[in-house]
């Protein structure tokens, strides 16, 4: 069958016309396949959790019909035209959101609903997003309004990405750079912040407990601005702050489904969007490199 294979650590991937079948009593036919950040983890051979026997086929998460149904699925060796997976493990995708669309709820909308959700975001709550330009966090910043947000920031560095934050309903931006980030953070919450979604860790993370109230939460699923954080003591012992962290990894299978299923529904009804750009399995290193390079749109491929 036709898949995009890593052949060695470190190396992108190529598209291999006889790959392998795979083995299994449920094998989903593939229609779409999504790329994401863990997938180029795993490639490179540093994610000591997950370093698969080489050749491996790429891709964590995709779209295609098993036993007659579209399901929705969240397994290794993604990105080829056969996937085996667990019948238990698959979720149902409605009618009305076609496959690229319904992609960008998966890994990166489980990660910003089900963080999000494990805050709570209270009606009213002041929320910071973090990292605010990339795919995780616009749509957290809209999940965040669904949730019943009174004030929603989004932060980040592309003025672009900024600007769309704003269009998706963002009430405020912060450009993450420059002096006094965590007061910069407070007047454009309209005050100290509730809740703050971080997938970027680092600095600005720490400039946000700077501006949290008191018993405010912080959840962190990612470091792409930095591994270590210089936080203040006194800033989170003073407003008993709560740092979280959260993975997708760690949550249950009905808990993903549900989850899932509420932002399917809300897409198809016209409340939530996420860019997307669907390419054909052929184009997979060009695909490679542009997420590599933080493409900020969802990356689909087809077989």
């Amino acid at each position: 069958m036709r898949a995009a294979v890593i052949e060695s650590y470190g190396a992108a991937p190529r598209v291999s016309p006889d790959f392998s079948e795979p083995s299994g009593d449920a094998i989903v036919a593939v229609s779409a396949a999504a790329l994401n950040p863990i997938d180029l983890r795993i490639a490179s051979g540093t994610l000591a959790a997950a370093r698969p026997e080489l050749p491996f086929v790429t891709g964590s998460e995709g779209i295609g019909t098993l036993d007659g149904r579209r399901v929705y699925f969240d397994v290794r060796g993604a990105c080829a035209e056969r996937v085996a997976v667990s019948r238990s493990e698959v979720v149902e995708v409605p009618e009305g959101i076609e496959d690229g669309h319904a992609l960008c709820y998966g890994i990166a909308g489980l990660a910003a609903w089900l963080a999000l959700e494990k805050a709570p975001v209270q009606p009213g709550s002041r929320v910071l997003v973090l990292g605010a330009t990339g795919i995780v966090g616009l749509i957290g910043v809209q999940v965040a309004k669904l949730m019943g947000a009174g004030r929603v920031v989004a932060a980040g560095r592309s003025e672009a990405g900024l600007a769309r934050a704003l269009e998706l309903g963002a009430d405020a931006t912060v450009a993450l750079s420059g002096e006094a980030l965590g007061e910069r953070f407070r007047e454009a919450a309209g005050g100290e912040l509730d809740v703050v979604l971080d997938p970027i860790w680092g600095e600005p993370a720490a400039a946000a407990l700077e501006a949290m109230s008191f018993g405010a939460t912080l959840i962190n699923l990612g470091q792409s601005a930095g591994a270590t954080a210089p936080l203040a003591s006194v800033a989170l012992r003073f407003k008993e702050l709560r740092i979280l962290g959260h993975t997708n990894f760690a949550a249950p299978h009905e808990a993903k489904a549900a989850a899932l299923q509420a932002m399917w529904r809300h897409a198809a009804a016209g409340d939530l969007r996420a860019d997307h750009e669907v390419l054909p399995l052929d184009s997979v290193g060009e695909a490679w490199a542009r997420q590599a390079a933080s493409a900020g749109t969802k990356l689909v491929l087809t077989p």
